[in-house]
């Protein structure tokens, strides 16, 4: 099998190794937000060919502070104390922006997921990664999105 995506851009590019605990918080939750919107926008798209609008609108429903401090503190039991602590260094993070549709309150427990995503991402652990996600998902889901 090939390298893994974030190898191979590594490669491409000749990034060298950094341990993404050097990382500040912030940056952990900027990379972490597209990986977080990658794998929704994977998992719904593999839910079945339908229109792009409908599917921006079910994976918007995931992808706000609302719903990401939901499914993040559905988790907390389940990370280990390593994932807790990076989640901390986000949730604790100083942010300068708010949410729209989100408390301060959510808007930095997102930020400590997102951080806590883009970690797990930066360190290669991808089953850890998407089983995290998955869990806060099926956590946080009221109903499940329509095909």
């Amino acid at each position: 099998m090939g390298e893994s995506l974030t190898e191979e851009i590594k490669r491409a590019f000749s990034l060298p190794e950094i341990d993404p605990s050097q990382y500040s918080p912030l940056a952990l939750a900027y990379i972490g937000d597209n990986i977080y919107e990658l794998v929704n926008r994977t998992e719904m798209l593999h839910r079945g060919n339908r229109q792009s609008q409908k599917l921006h609108k079910d994976c918007s429903a995931r992808a706000n502070a609302r719903f990401q401090a939901e499914a993040v503190l559905s988790i907390l039991p389940v990370l280990t104390e390593e994932e807790e602590a990076v989640y901390r260094r986000g949730r604790n993070a100083a942010v300068v922006t708010k949410a729209k549709n989100a408390t301060i309150t959510e808007y930095h427990e997102a930020t400590g997921f997102e951080a806590l995503i883009g970690y797990l991402y930066l360190k290669g652990r991808y089953g850890r990664l998407t089983e995290l996600v998955k869990l806060g998902f099926l956590n946080a889901v009221k109903e499940t999105p329509e095909k």
